[in-house]
């Protein structure tokens, strides 16, 4: 487990391996998400990135608004 240390400045350093793990880069933008005690913070990814993702994905048998209560 790696660990980082809050500055004065209430800023935090991503270790140099989970940057290269994550492929983060300088100026990239994060969601930061609260939940219960623990603080995650989310890439951004843009629409582009997206572009393939569901290509071969088979929208049969998933359920239809008549199969719901």
């Amino acid at each position: 487990m790696v660990s980082t240390t809050l500055s004065s400045k209430f800023q935090l350093s991503i270790p140099k391996a989970i940057r290269e793990q994550l492929h983060l880069r300088a100026g990239q933008k994060f969601s930061v998400i609260v939940k219960g005690g623990v603080i995650e913070l989310v890439p951004v990814r843009s629409i582009e990135s997206a572009r393939g993702l569901l290509k071969n994905a088979n929208p049969e048998n998933y359920r239809d608004r008549r199969d719901r209560y």
